[in-house]
């Protein structure tokens, strides 16, 4: 009942900036967190960043400073701002949110299908 459709990802070259989005849409009610994960290859995901519906942001201590979490609430959509990508950023990046569909309703976790950021040389 509810998809988080994520978009921006790619093949970038280390020191350049890149722009992920997220956009949720279906049966919501309210969204609480919006995050975004990251998966590289023969690693676990991990968090990388978060973000409260009150704009109360959290980061890996991988990326603060490189990386930006924000969030636009009337149109249910996360973004991720990368700069100064580095080879170690390479993964599946996901978007995770918690998400209410209906006021009745218990809270629920929703996840995007992911999109391959790769930064290579």
């Amino acid at each position: 009942q509810v998809q988080l459709v994520e978009s921006g990802g790619g093949l970038v070259q280390p020191g350049r900036s890149l722009r992920l989005s997220c956009a949720a849409s279906g049966i919501i009610f309210s969204i609480n967190a919006m995050g975004w994960y990251r998966q590289a290859p023969g690693k676990q995901r991990e968090l990388v960043a978060r973000i409260t519906s009150g704009g109360i942001t959290n980061y890996a201590d991988s990326v603060k400073g490189q990386f930006t979490i924000s969030r636009d609430n009337a149109k249910n959509t996360v973004y991720l701002q990368m700069n100064n990508l580095k080879p170690e950023d390479t993964a599946v990046y996901y978007c995770y949110a918690d998400v209410r569909s209906t006021m009745r309703a218990a809270e629920r976790g929703y996840w995007g299908q992911g999109t391959q950021v790769t930064v290579s040389s």
